[in-house]
């Protein structure tokens, strides 16, 4: 068997006009002709294009298979590449054999008939819905931009750490985690000390999927300066909104010997790039998505690549938001949280731009945080884009003992589970700081597609994992 091509490369001009080629595929509809020439479009998922098989009735199997083939069904095809007479496509393939590797049983129950699908059904189709156009278009936008991530970084001098899935402790201090345990908690009872509950489990204490490896990629920025790590994480919060999942991936960056304000100027600049790349380099699959959402993303996506980032303070915000007319469903208080109607309002309507707002009040972020000399916000900072909102997390990191550990007790958080931790304020402490992005959301705005279950291969939502 000779080296499968797919269609990317035909379309590129990868293959010689008139070369036999060998090409796999799914039929993604296909019409018969009365002077006996059957037409078939087929799809690799390479590419957003189809390519055009013409399949004559000389071939051997044409009256017993290839009359009955059906949209699904997976073929493997031997033929001549041949430029197109219709505008519509660059090229063509004239078949010279065409095998039928798989049938689609009953073919009028085909899940992913050639009709037009609702994101709602699809779904309910996980296993199935990448054989659409539109799931097809953004796996190949969310792969092609975790790759230029990686590139992004490689180029600046940023190591790639592989941070535990698994932890005993509670980055976010929010106790909202999935336990990892091997033990029977139907007959076994809860002792007393929960210590000594856990000493018989696989790990020989309490352990969870991580929310976040924040705290282990610190370890590593304070002796590799640089660094990031890219993985799935984890939350255990009763959030069925279309901006959370059980189960979503994370950026996290983590540089040694800078502030704040160089991690709000980098948290920009990579954004900038990545809206840079998809605009040059994928423009196909965005003109796409923008037919089919129906969204001028090309405007959206040129909101982050043309515009300055409007960067101010949590208090000025809190003003912003007591004094305008628009009327909120949740409270508008200085030390609470900002709710995503605030969000939009703010990225929607008042300034119609990405939003960087910093300077929060302690109390509603992370221990880890850099105290501010107020005594009452730390150093830290979100990022918000139009319509999705907070899509990046950041601050200046505490690397003055004495203050980690007034904040640890301030959470009621216990020294002793932090130590290692604690070790990085106690040898050769550097000022650093980091951010995390969540990538789901970012893929959600630069595709259109609002919900984010629709923008990772397998959602994991409350009362949802079945695939």
């Amino acid at each position: 068997m000779c080296l499968i091509s797919s269609i990317s490369q035909l379309i590129n001009n990868k293959k010689k006009i008139n070369s036999e080629i060998f090409i796999g595929g799914w039929v993604r509809n296909r019409r018969h002709s009365k002077i006996g020439i059957t037409f078939i479009n087929l799809y690799d998922g390479s590419c957003l294009e189809d390519i055009q098989i013409i399949a004559n009735n000389k071939l051997n199997n044409y009256k017993n298979e290839i009359l009955f083939i059906t949209s699904g069904c997976s073929l493997e095809i031997t033929g001549k590449l041949k430029i197109s007479p219709k505008k519509i496509q660059k090229y063509e393939i004239h078949a010279l054999k065409i095998k039928i590797t798989g049938w689609v049983n009953n073919p009028e129950k085909y899940p992913i008939s050639p009709k037009k699908h609702s994101l709602k059904y699809l779904r309910e189709v996980c296993h199935l819905r990448s054989r659409t156009t539109m799931i097809s278009s953004v796996t190949r936008i969310r792969h092609n931009i975790a790759l230029y991530i990686h590139n992004f970084l490689n180029k600046r001098n940023f190591f790639w750490i592989n941070t535990p899935l698994i932890t005993t402790l509670d980055t976010e201090g929010s106790g909202k985690m999935f336990k990892v345990s091997t033990l029977d908690f139907v007959n076994l009872k809860y002792k007393k000390n929960k210590k000594d509950f856990y000493k018989k489990d696989f790990f020989g204490k309490e352990s969870f999927l991580t929310v976040s490896g924040q705290l282990n990629l610190e370890t590593y920025a304070c002796s590799m300066s640089k660094v990031y790590t890219f993985g799935p994480t984890f939350r255990a919060e009763n959030s069925n909104t279309k901006r959370h999942l059980a189960e979503f991936w994370m950026l996290e960056i983590e540089i040694a010997f800078t502030n704040l304000k160089n991690i709000i100027k980098f948290t920009e600049k990579i954004l900038k790039n990545i809206c840079k790349y998809i605009l040059r380099y994928h423009e196909n699959e965005i003109s796409f998505l923008s037919k089919k959402t129906e969204n001028n993303l090309f405007t959206k996506i040129n909101k982050i690549l043309l515009n300055k980032f409007i960067i101010i303070k949590y208090t000025k915000v809190i003003e912003i938001l007591k004094n305008c007319k628009k009327k909120f469903s949740n409270p508008i208080k200085w030390g609470e949280d900002l709710f995503i109607e605030h969000e939009k309002y703010l990225t929607n309507k008042y300034f119609n731009n990405p939003v960087i707002i910093y300077n929060y009040p302690k109390k509603i972020k992370a221990f880890y945080m850099y105290l501010n000399n107020d005594g009452k916000t730390v150093a830290s900072m979100d990022l918000l884009l139009p319509d999705i909102g907070e899509v990046i997390g950041g601050s200046q990191r505490e690397n003055r003992i004495e203050i980690f550990d007034k904040r640890l007790k301030e959470f009621k958080l216990n020294q002793n589970d932090y130590w290692w931790y604690r070790d990085l304020r106690k040898y050769g402490t550097v000022p650093h700081s980091g951010f995390g992005l969540g990538f789901e959301r970012l893929i959600s705005y630069i595709t259109g597609l609002y919900n984010i279950r629709d923008v990772i291969p397998f959602p994991r939502t409350p009362y949802n994992a079945k695939f």
